[in-house]
C-alpha cells in the first residue's frame, strides 16, 4: 500500500507554527517593528530606487536604458530591434520585458512624450495624446540613440561619475549621467512613490539653457525674462500667471493652466482642435463632449471625430447653423479636459533625499554638480597629461646620447635587466624606461626624438591651463557656459506651447435643460420608488406594491430636485430625481437599493427631497435624543453619490422629520408614555453625526419608540403632553389616545 501522509493535528499546528512559514517571534511581532523592518525598505527603495527622477533628469529605469544603448554601439551605428535592445537592458534592469520596453516608449521620438526624445525610433511607438493607440510589439520596432543623448554621454569616460556594480555585480553601470545642459528641466517626469510624488514640467532646451548662463552669471536675476513659462511636447496655449508661475520658479509647487488651440473653418462650419493640454488625451476629450451633448448641456455641436493622422492631431467639431465658435469654444474650455491644469510637484532627489525645489533651486543644484563633474573631467585630463609629460622628460633624457641608450639595451644579456640598466645608466624610473625600451627600431632617430620632446612645452601649458580651471570656480562655470551655448545653437527648438497673457475668462452660463414639473413621490417600505406626474395621478391613483409591501411615505415633489435616501448603514445617498423615469400608479416603481447599488443587507429608512439644501433634519434615537441637522451638511462641491456617517450610530434611529419651519414634535415610548416638545428647543447642528440632546427622560427598560410632528398624529389634547423644557418624562398616554398608531423604522 502506497504511504500515507500523516495529517496534522490543530494541537501540533499550535505547537508548531513553522508549519504556515512563520516563527513564533514573527506572530508576536509588534507592528511598529513590522513597519520598520519590512515597509520603510520597501518605501525607501520606491523613492531613491524607482519614482523620483535625480538631478541629471533620469530615473534609475531610464538611466539603465539609455546606458545599454549606449554601450550596445547604438549612438553612431544603425538602429536595432527593440526586442535587442529590451533584452540587453535586462542585465541592469531586473524587470519584465513590458516595463522595460514601456521606458523606451515614453523616450522615443515617435511617442512624442518629451521635448528632447533621447530614442530615434522607428515603426509604431504609439501617442502620448491618444489614449487608444497602441504601440506595436518590440519584435516589430527598431531604435537608436538620439544625437542629443551626445551630450548626455559627453566625457562619461573621463571619471565625470561615479559607477557602481549592477544587481549581480557582473557589470558596472553609472549612478548618474553626465548631462552637459539642464535634463531635470527639460523631460518632463512623472512618478508616485510611496507618501510622496513628483510631478515636473518641461521646459523649452534653449530657454533652459539662456536661463542656465544667466544664473551663474547673477544668482538673483530674473528667470522669468528668459525662460518665461513651461512648455509642453503637445503644445497647446498656457494661460500665463505671473504669480502663479513665481511661486513655481521659487517653491516648485503651483498649478499652470493650459488650454487647446484651435481654428475655425468658415466654409465648412467646423471647428478643428490641432492642440491639446499635455495632461489629457483626444479620446477623453470627445467622450466629454459626447457625454455632454447626450445630457443637453451642449446643443451647439451635431458631431465630434477624431481625425488624427500621420499628419498629427485634429479633433473636428461640426456646428449647427449660427453658433458663435467663440463662445462655444469658451463653454468647452469650462466643461471638458479642452482646458486642464497641470500641477506642478518638483520633487527631486539630491543626494539621496529628496527635495521639492522651484526652478531656481534646481538651477543651483545642477550647477553645483554639473561643476563637480567638470572638474573631475579635468582631474582627469590633467593626470593623462602628467602621466605623458613624465614619459616624455624621461625620453628627452635620451636625447643627447641615444646610442648609448641602444649600447645598454644590446649589451644587456637577461631581458629582465634592460629597464633596471636604463633606469641607473639616465636616471629614470621604471615607468619611463619601460617607454624608452619599448620605442620601435625605426624611430630610434633623432628626429622622431626631437619632435616627441618638442610636445613637452605643450604639455607643461597646458596642464597649467587645467590647474588654473581647477583652482578658479568661474572658469568652470564658463567653460559650462560655453557648452550650453553649442547645446542650444546644435539642439534647440522653437516653443511649441504659445504664452498668452491677456485672456479673458467670461463667466459661461450652462444651461440647464432638465425639465422642471411638478411630481408625486411614493416610497414603499421594502424600499421602492415611483416618481408619478399630476397628470397621471389624475388618471389613476390606486397605488400598486409587491405582496407584503405597503406604501412608508408620500411627498410633492419637482423633478429638479434632489433626492437623499438614508439607510440603517448610516449612509446617505443623493440622487437626482430627474434621473428617476417617470411611472404609473400601476407600477412597482425603481428599486432603490438595485439603482444606488447599496451594501449588501442595506435597507432604507427614510427618504426626503430638496431644492437648494435649506431647513433641518429632525433625528430621533431609541435613548430618547434628538438631533437637528442643517440639510446644508449634505451639500457637496464634488456632486458625490454617497455619503458615508450621514447620522450618528450611537444610538439606532426610530424617527426621520423634515422640517421647514419650527413645530411641535410628539414622542412616544415603548412604555405608553408621550411628550410633545416644540422643536426650537433643538439648534441646528453643521455636523452630520452629532447625537444632539436629550428630549425624553426614559424610565428603566423603556426606550423611544417613535416620533411625529404633533398635528400629524390621533392626539386628542395636545396640551396635556406639552412640555416646557427638555428632557421631559411626558404623560401616560390617555385611552383615548392609545389607539393611536404611527408607522415606525
Amino acid at each position: 500500500m502506497p504511504k500515507q501522509t500523516p495529517k496534522t493535528s490543530s494541537k501540533n499546528r499550535n505547537e508548531n507554527p513553522n508549519i504556515f512559514g512563520l516563527h513564533r517571534e514573527t506572530l508576536n511581532q509588534p507592528i511598529t517593528q513590522t513597519l520598520e523592518t519590512n515597509y520603510m525598505p520597501y518605501a525607501m527603495s520606491v523613492i531613491v530606487s524607482r519614482a523620483i527622477p535625480e538631478i541629471d533628469g533620469f530615473k534609475p529605469s531610464h538611466r539603465k536604458l539609455l546606458y545599454t544603448m549606449y554601450r550596445m554601439g547604438l549612438l553612431t551605428g544603425g538602429r536595432t530591434k527593440s526586442a535587442n535592445i529590451v533584452g540587453q537592458t535586462m542585465r541592469l534592469n531586473p524587470h519584465g520585458d513590458s516595463a522595460i520596453y514601456e521606458t523606451m516608449v515614453r523616450l522615443s521620438r515617435g511617442y512624442e512624450a518629451l521635448l528632447a526624445p533621447f530614442v530615434d525610433s522607428k515603426g509604431n511607438f504609439g501617442k502620448a495624446y491618444s489614449r487608444d493607440t497602441a504601440y506595436a510589439a518590440s519584435r516589430y520596432t527598431e531604435a537608436k540613440l538620439a544625437q542629443i543623448c551626445t551630450e548626455i554621454f559627453r566625457d562619461i569616460d573621463k571619471n565625470t561619475v561615479d559607477f557602481v556594480d549592477n544587481y549581480d555585480s557582473s557589470t558596472k553601470e553609472p549612478t548618474l549621467l553626465p548631462t552637459t545642459f539642464p535634463n531635470i528641466l527639460v523631460s518632463a517626469n512623472i512618478g508616485i512613490a510611496v507618501g510622496m510624488a513628483s510631478n515636473i514640467c518641461g521646459f523649452n532646451l534653449s530657454e533652459v539653457c539662456r536661463a542656465a548662463i544667466e544664473y551663474m552669471k547673477n544668482e538673483r536675476c530674473d528667470l522669468l525674462s528668459v525662460m518665461p513659462a513651461p512648455d509642453f511636447p503637445t503644445g497647446g496655449e498656457l494661460l500665463y500667471n505671473r504669480e502663479e508661475m513665481e511661486r513655481v520658479y521659487e517653491d516648485g509647487r503651483g498649478g499652470i493652466r493650459v488650454r487647446a488651440k484651435w481654428s475655425y473653418v468658415p466654409k465648412e462650419n467646423i471647428i478643428e482642435i490641432t492642440e491639446i493640454p499635455y495632461t489629457t488625451t483626444s479620446e477623453a476629450i470627445i467622450d466629454k463632449i459626447a457625454e455632454l451633448i447626450k445630457s443637453g448641456k451642449i446643443r451647439e455641436i451635431s458631431d465630434a471625430r477624431d481625425e488624427t493622422a500621420l499628419s498629427g492631431l485634429k479633433i473636428a467639431l461640426d456646428l449647427k447653423r449660427g453658433t458663435d465658435p467663440d463662445a462655444l469654444m469658451q463653454k468647452l474650455f469650462k466643461l471638458t479636459p479642452l482646458q486642464d491644469s497641470f500641477g506642478c510637484n518638483f520633487n527631486i532627489l539630491i543626494n539621496g533625499i529628496p527635495q521639492v525645489l522651484g526652478v531656481r533651486g534646481i538651477l543651483r543644484e545642477w550647477t553645483a554638480w554639473r561643476m563637480e563633474c567638470v572638474r573631475r573631467r579635468v582631474r582627469s585630463d590633467l593626470e593623462k597629461k602628467n602621466q605623458k609629460l613624465h614619459l616624455l622628460y624621461g625620453l628627452r633624457k635620451i636625447l643627447l646620447d641615444i646610442d648609448r641608450a641602444i649600447s645598454i639595451i644590446r649589451e644587456t644579456e637577461a631581458e629582465s635587466e634592460v629597464l633596471p640598466n636604463l633606469m641607473i645608466g639616465f636616471g629614470i624610473d621604471e615607468a619611463q624606461a619601460d617607454y624608452i625600451a619599448e620605442i620601435r627600431l625605426r624611430n630610434i632617430n633623432r628626429e622622431y626624438i626631437i619632435n616627441r620632446t618638442n610636445e613637452i612645452s605643450e604639455l607643461e601649458a597646458a596642464i597649467a591651463n587645467l590647474k588654473d580651471i581647477l583652482e578658479k570656480p568661474q572658469r568652470v562655470k564658463s567653460i559650462i557656459s560655453d557648452e550650453l551655448r553649442a547645446v542650444d545653437k546644435k539642439y534647440g527648438q522653437p516653443r511649441k506651447t504659445a504664452i498668452i497673457s491677456d485672456f479673458s475668462e467670461a463667466e459661461v452660463l450652462i444651461e440647464d435643460s432638465t425639465p422642471d414639473y411638478p411630481v408625486t413621490v411614493f416610497v414603499s417600505q421594502e424600499g421602492y420608488i415611483k416618481k408619478i406626474t399630476k397628470k397621471s395621478l389624475q388618471m389613476a391613483s390606486d397605488q400598486k406594491f409587491k405582496d407584503g409591501d405597503e406604501l412608508a411615505r408620500e411627498f410633492e415633489s419637482a423633478n429638479k430636485n434632489d433626492l437623499l435616501v438614508f439607510t440603517d448603514k448610516q449612509n446617505c445617498y443623493k440622487y437626482k430625481l430627474a434621473d428617476l423615469p417617470d411611472t404609473k400608479a400601476s407600477s412597482l416603481g425603481e428599486f432603490l437599493p438595485s439603482v444606488l447599488e447599496f451594501e449588501p443587507d442595506e435597507r432604507v429608512v427614510f427618504v426626503c427631497d430638496t431644492e437648494d439644501y435649506t431647513g433641518s433634519l429632525m433625528i430621533f434615537f431609541e435613548n430618547g435624543k434628538g438631533a437637528r441637522v442643517s440639510v446644508s451638511s449634505y451639500e457637496t462641491k464634488q456632486n458625490r453619490r454617497k455619503l458615508t456617517k450621514a447620522y450618528s450610530d450611537l444610538s439606532p434611529a426610530v424617527a426621520f422629520l423634515e422640517l421647514k419651519a419650527e413645530r411641535e414634535v410628539a414622542l412616544f415610548s415603548t412604555d405608553g408614555r408621550c411628550v410633545v416638545i416644540t422643536t426650537a428647543y433643538l439648534e441646528p447642528k453643521p455636523t452630520r453625526t452629532t447625537q444632539g440632546i436629550q428630549t425624553m427622560r426614559l424610565r428603566k427598560n423603556a426606550r423611544l419608540k417613535t416620533a411625529a410632528f404633533a398635528e400629524d398624529t390621533a392626539l386628542g389634547d395636545i396640551k396635556r403632553y406639552l412640555a416646557k423644557a427638555i428632557p421631559a418624562s411626558g404623560a401616560e398616554l390617555a385611552l383615548e389616545d392609545r389607539g393611536y398608531s404611527q408607522q415606525t423604522l
